[in-house]
């Protein structure tokens, strides 16, 4: 998502349309999988040396838009729904829609676990939100030896309102796990997570209204930003985060068939 390759930067109107116009459109992309209200696409040869990019559609008819645009926001209920998740926080704020934030999940054995510190920002439009994320570099957190440093080039999220209490999800995403997974490998097995991972952001959806009237029902940061208590970030504080800048690592021992742990993305 960088601009001018080398500058970190927070996503204007332009990139929002940008993402939107993406999701949206049919054009350059290849239907992978259609079935049960989730449609995956991939842009890009499955064989190629880079990964591809996946872009997923779920339609929900009995979750509200503002409810799994919630969801995606609200970092403490991630446990109850993303059984692989290792940890996240949110590091620092930058504005009120943009913070920088650290995320780790766990990788099938015998892959290492991989990690993400990204830049992530958001935007509602009317009835509608997107979130977008890519990675950058943070100081404090540099790459740690039990895990590999995993890459976001562009990931992000547009919830569009679909009835009075229904929405349609779009996922869109082009990650590089880095390691030494073959590009081949990465690229087919994202066509066949990105179902799995679809379901359980929907059945997380039809969850959540009930668990926050017990946890903090009035607490939304990223919908009323007086409430964050994060630290204040610079910009010049980050710098972006390169796939070619990482060393890879051995992991000997793929297993046979698709990663079925790592089923997700930031």
């Amino acid at each position: 998502m960088s601009r001018a390759g080398e500058m970190v930067y927070i996503p204007d109107d332009s990139d929002f349309s940008s993402f939107r116009a993406q999701c949206e459109s049919p054009e350059g992309w290849h239907c992978r999988y259609n079935k049960a209200g989730i449609t995956v696409w991939s842009q890009g040869q499955e064989e190629s040396c880079t990964v591809q990019k996946i872009k997923t559609r779920l339609c929900c008819k009995d979750v509200a838009a503002e409810t799994l645009y919630d969801v995606l926001h609200d970092s403490h209920y991630r446990s109850k729904w993303d059984s692989n998740m290792i940890e996240t926080h949110d590091i620092g704020r930058l504005t009120v829609n943009a913070d920088v934030g650290y995320y780790s999940w766990k990788c099938p054995s015998p892959l290492k676990n991989r990690d993400f510190v990204t830049l992530r920002s958001w935007l509602p439009l009317d009835d509608d939100f997107i979130i977008l994320n890519y990675s950058v570099k943070h100081p404090k957190y540099p790459p740690r030896k039990d895990f590999v440093r995993a890459v976001s080039l562009q990931t992000g999220y547009l919830v569009k309102a679909n009835g009075a209490r229904g929405c349609v999800l779009y996922y869109l995403t082009q990650v590089d796990p880095r390691g030494s997974l073959p590009k081949w490998v990465v690229n087919r097995v994202s066509q066949f997570v990105a179902p799995k991972a679809m379901k359980r952001l929907h059945q997380a959806g039809l969850q959540y209204p009930a668990w926050k009237r017990q946890h903090q029902p009035g607490y939304k940061p990223w919908v009323y930003p007086e409430q964050s208590s994060l630290p204040s970030l610079s910009l010049a504080e980050l710098s972006l985060q390169h796939a070619d800048s990482l060393e890879r690592l051995d992991e000997a021992g793929l297993p046979e068939g698709p990663l079925g742990t790592a089923d997700h993305e930031p």
